[in-house]
């Protein structure tokens, strides 16, 4: 495990460089992150929001709330699908 003097050397010469560096590498840099979170997003579907209550509905959150079985008398299945409880 690295030491604390290491790791302050390090984030020390990091911010060196980055104070080096001109605004036109700034620039360039924030252009490809925007670019690669723009081709991320085209990839990754952001989830819908309802209206009424504001919470994430992925569409698995639905099979989520379906009863168990028709001849179960059990609570409806739980799952993990969604932030929101």
């Amino acid at each position: 495990m690295p030491n604390l003097a290491y790791l302050t050397l390090c984030r020390s010469i990091q911010l060196l460089m980055l104070a080096a560096r001109g605004d036109a590498t700034k620039d360039l840099e924030l252009l490809v992150l925007r670019h690669q979170l723009s081709v991320l997003g085209r990839h990754v579907p952001r989830p819908k929001l309802e209206p009424a209550t504001g919470r994430c509905s992925p569409p698995s959150a639905a099979r989520c709330l379906e009863p168990a079985g028709p001849a179960s008398s059990s609570s409806p299945k739980r799952c993990l699908a969604g932030i929101g409880g």
